[in-house]
């Protein structure tokens, strides 16, 4: 039993692909919905139909959302949140949620507090935990009918011991409550680790309700099989997983579009380039999987520094809207099958100069043909430095090299500076539904050994097989499991020849 169903919701398009193996069966390409369910049901029911499969046949259900990051972009859905950061008597002159921007804690409503304990940077205790003190802070809270809870320690991911106790003993006053640990989120750098508990704490009612949606949806069609969402790795994660850990969806949808766009390729290693409706983002594959930024990266607003695809994005789409003097940043989106000129509408966008152009034949070119032969050219002239430079951002040296085009706006592409040779390959305007329905199962370890009484190398080894354990618990088939990252970083102002270990291991996902 092979037959898998991906479907990646984007901000303009919902994509959809039945795979049976590496066979694509059947497609569809769908406006998203604002209800984002309903567009999943319209794309379940297309792939279904057109391929003729059961649902007893479907072996998985792997979803891509935006719902989670568009929530925190449009400060709606959030639930209240208590930040509690463990540290005093030292950080209190930056505490939790500084940085934030205004709207955006407000939307998080909930409340900023500091207690003792926390660690030094060699993972000794700045302060003993105080029960009495964290069992005030949980009757607070919980009197102010406020569940979700981002607890973050200084120096947790040296040593996490702290975030636990001190949770157990939050839980012993208020059992209700619903916590988030920052090192389980994010890395060294209390700041931007602290940034994404708090985020994923905010989301999680959020994240329950979308599951849940999901999974109806699923089993409205008799679809029995597992339900999966991808991660911004360009991974799986278990339904149950994703409804505690929402923040590990953000930019999954340019990680679907990578992987895809390796898997229609054959390529391991180039730049792809994914143009939807409304934007285009950039991304680089690495040994099959999307490049890892090495800086923070801001969500909304807030910096935040657990995992990211290194990914570039900008204001140029399919719908892009064209005037005299610019193309975009302003788009259709979703409404481009109704109001472009080729489509018989009545405003000017990419797809109309794609079109007039000659780049593309689609919908009806005789609605073009009368427009201003200089309006054509300059729009294209300024498609294409778009794209130039926004390709450039990406490369990491001079050499020419190949790049993947994919998306349902890439008509818009044609030469590209700086590349050695443009693949479109087949299925290209569904590569991002492709990447889910073909993603593999993950295990990453990323924290400090200590090298007293080990070697690096059995270090690493630990580290190695750990990362493997964690793919296998994941639901990876043991045989196919195998070390895609491997990253030692020697940390010489920490005592014991300290290291920071990290380490990924990938495999198929074990079905059936």
């Amino acid at each position: 039993m092979s037959l898998r169903i991906g479907i990646d919701v984007g901000g303009t398009n919902t994509d959809a692909v039945l795979m049976d193996g590496a066979t694509v069966r059947a497609k569809l390409k769908t406006p998203t919905t604002a209800d984002v369910t309903s567009g999943i049901t319209t794309a379940l029911a297309h792939v279904l139909t057109e391929s003729g499969a059961g649902p007893g046949a479907i072996a998985g259900v792997m979803i891509g959302t935006t719902h989670f990051t568009n929530a925190i972009i449009e400060r709606r859905h959030l639930a209240p949140t208590a930040a509690i950061r463990l540290g005093l008597p030292a950080g209190e002159s930056l505490p939790p949620m500084v940085d934030w921007p205004d709207d955006l804690a407000a939307a998080v409503g909930g409340s900023v507090t500091m207690a003792h304990g926390g660690n030094e940077f060699d993972g000794r205790p700045i302060t003993p935990l105080d029960r009495d003190e964290l069992h005030r802070i949980a009757h607070e809270i919980a009197g102010r009918g406020i569940t979700a809870v981002a607890l973050s320690s200084i120096f947790s991911p040296v040593n996490p011991g702290a975030e636990e106790r001190a949770a157990e003993m939050l839980l012993e006053e208020a059992p209700g409550l619903d916590v988030t640990f920052s090192h389980e989120i994010g890395q060294i750098g209390l700041l931007e680790r602290e940034n994404a508990a708090i985020l994923n704490a905010c989301l999680r009612p959020l994240a329950r309700t979308t599951v849940a949606a999901f999974q109806r949806a699923t089993a409205g069609f008799g679809i029995a099989a597992p339900l999966y969402l991808t991660q911004n790795d360009g991974t799986l994660m278990s339904a149950d997983f994703a409804a505690r850990y929402p923040v590990l969806t953000f930019a999954s949808g340019p990680s679907n579009s990578v992987r895809g766009a390796a898997f229609l390729s054959g390529l391991s290693d180039a730049l792809v380039l994914d143009v939807g409706g409304t934007t285009c983002d950039v991304g680089m594959l690495v040994q099959g999987f999307p490049r890892r930024a090495a800086l923070t990266v801001a969500i909304g607003g807030v910096r935040t520094n657990f995992r990211m695809p290194d990914v570039h994005s900008f204001g140029l789409g399919g719908g892009s809207i064209v005037t005299e003097d610019a193309v975009g940043p302003r788009s259709v989106g979703y409404r481009i099958a109704a109001e472009a000129l080729v489509f018989g509408g009545d405003t000017l966008t990419a797809t109309d100069i794609a079109v007039a152009a000659g780049r593309a034949e689609i919908g009806d070119p005789s609605r073009v043909t009368g427009l201003d032969q200089a309006l054509v050219e300059g729009a294209l002239a300024r498609i294409d430095a778009l794209v130039a430079t926004g390709v450039d951002r990406m490369k990491t040296s001079a050499a020419p090299q190949p790049l993947i085009v994919v998306g349902g706006g890439s008509i818009l592409v044609d030469r590209v500076p700086g590349t050695s040779r443009i693949v479109k390959p087949d299925h290209f305007e569904a590569a991002n539904a492709v990447g889910a329905a073909i993603a593999q199962i993950s295990g990453e370890v990323d924290r400090v050994f200590t090298l007293e009484g080990q070697t690096r190398d059995q270090a690493v080894g630990r580290a190695r097989q750990e990362a493997a354990d964690r793919a296998i618990t994941a639901g990876a088939a043991p045989e196919s499991v195998e070390i895609v990252d491997v990253e030692d970083i020697p940390l010489s102002y920490l005592p014991g020849n300290a290291t920071r270990i990290r380490v990924k291991a990938v495999g198929d996902l074990r079905l059936g």
